[in-house]
């Protein structure tokens, strides 16, 4: 009886389900390591003449394809590799042998053709996607047309519960850098300063000059009917290289002037005898520059391409009727990248974050809400508001006066000053 079961057929067919156990490993640990791959590390491998790179690379341009295609092979030898076990142990065992085959079938299936493979590909993705990437894309070329009726009825079965699937990856290659710096950051590895530039030079194209522009009210202008002595010192005494001209009233700007340019104006009506500059031959509007106007919505990325073709690195600001709101440099767009540069000639200011003995924090109410993000850690929302004061008065839908206390976004905000309708000055603790 033994001899007649343990016959060629029990053994053929026991090494049939061997391999097609390696089988199941093999599609495992290929979906593991094709799926978990860097798709950089992968480029800058086939970059460096790797093929096995460049064909994973190829291979998972079209994810929804791979993973069809290898979850239907896997689950072909699943299945056909338990059946022949439950037959094979019948035969041995009887009814019982159903059961058993199940027992031993999980375990084996478990053990070596998911755990095992998978942790092995966890461990080195993309080496590992180099190497299984040209048989897989066989693979995924022969199981193509079934796997594409598969996804025409899949989106079809998603479609009728209103669900819309993107052919595309899931996330963009900003987002994919954006959350690896987050868990860097989170681990210790990547430093706060260096997660705050990375991720400071991809959301450029995120957000606009309004968010990050000089407000109107704080630019220091020069009146063109002004004497020449007195433009010249007010240019002299300024800390600013570039100071926007107007004749009338602040709204009509006819050019920007140049320290240098204006002091070469000077130097050419110097009297060469007495040295003395005849500034009353100084034609101030012939020295200014042409205004550069943008509009507020303009991204910083456009913008910082913009300054950079233009050769220049001064705008103004205005609005979708022609308004001045502000203005705007080319450093204004890199500190959102590097954080606050300042030289020899900028003004002492005191940090517009200030901490207490009681463990609040007093803030500038003009200060950015991403600027108080970025020095605090904190995640206060920017989309209503660009300003700190800007929040407190968007959440109370009123100007608060000094002394009242809100509670929102999980913070507590009091008013420490207010100058006529402006917040100066918030004391903001977390809760």
């Amino acid at each position: 009886m033994t001899d007649t079961v343990l016959d060629f057929a029990f053994w053929a067919t026991a090494a049939v389900i061997l391999v097609l156990l390696a089988a199941s490993a093999f599609f495992s640990g290929s979906e593991t390591a094709l799926t978990a791959a860097s798709r950089g590390k992968l480029r800058s491998r086939a970059d460096k003449g790797e093929s096995g790179a460049a064909a994973a690379l190829e291979v998972t341009e079209d994810s929804e394809r791979l993973i069809g295609s290898i979850l239907l092979g896997n689950n072909v030898v699943n299945i056909l590799s338990t059946s022949l076990a439950t037959a094979l142990l019948t035969r041995v065992f009887g009814q019982s042998g159903v059961a058993l085959a199940t027992l031993v079938m999980t375990a084996l299936v478990l053990i070596f053709s998911e755990v095992l493979p998978k942790t092995y590909a966890i461990t080195q993705p993309e080496s590992l996607a180099a190497r299984v990437a040209r048989p897989v894309k066989i693979f995924v070329v022969v199981l193509s047309p079934i796997v594409s009726v598969v996804r025409v009825i899949v989106r079809g079965i998603l479609y009728l519960f209103g669900v819309r699937t993107d052919p595309g990856h899931m996330l963009s290659i900003r987002d994919e850098i954006a959350g690896a710096l987050a868990i860097g950051h989170s681990e210790g590895v990547v430093e706060k300063e260096d997660r705050d530039r990375l991720l400071g030079a991809l959301d450029l194209s995120d957000r606009t000059v309004e968010e990050i522009m000089l407000h109107r009210s704080q630019i220091k202008m020069i009146d063109a009917d002004a004497t020449p002595a007195a433009i010249l010192s007010a240019v002299i005494n300024s800390p600013h290289t570039r100071l926007p001209l107007y004749r009338g009233e602040r709204e009509n700007i006819v050019g920007v002037l140049h320290s240098k340019d204006l002091l070469r104006a000077v130097e050419k009506v110097r009297d060469p005898q007495s040295g003395m500059a005849k500034l009353r031959e100084l034609d101030i509007t012939a020295v200014a520059m042409p205004a550069y106007f943008v509009p507020e919505t303009t991204t910083l990325d456009e913008q910082m391409r913009a300054f950079l073709k233009r050769r220049s690195h001064f705008a103004l600001v205005v609005d979708e009727y022609g308004d001045l709101q502000g203005l705007i440099t080319l450093e204004d767009i890199i500190e959102e990248i590097v954080g606050e540069i300042s030289d020899e000639f900028d003004p002492t200011v005191e940090h517009p974050v200030k901490p207490t003995p009681e463990g609040d924090y007093l803030v500038d109410g003009v200060m950015t809400i991403r600027d108080l993000n970025r020095a605090m850690d904190w995640s206060l929302p920017d989309d209503e508001a660009n300003t700190v004061a800007g929040l407190v008065i968007h959440e109370a839908q009123t100007i608060p006066a000094e002394g009242q206390v809100f509670s929102f976004h999980g913070f507590r905000f009091q008013v420490v000053k207010r100058i006529d309708n402006r917040l100066a000055k918030l004391r903001i603790r977390p809760l």
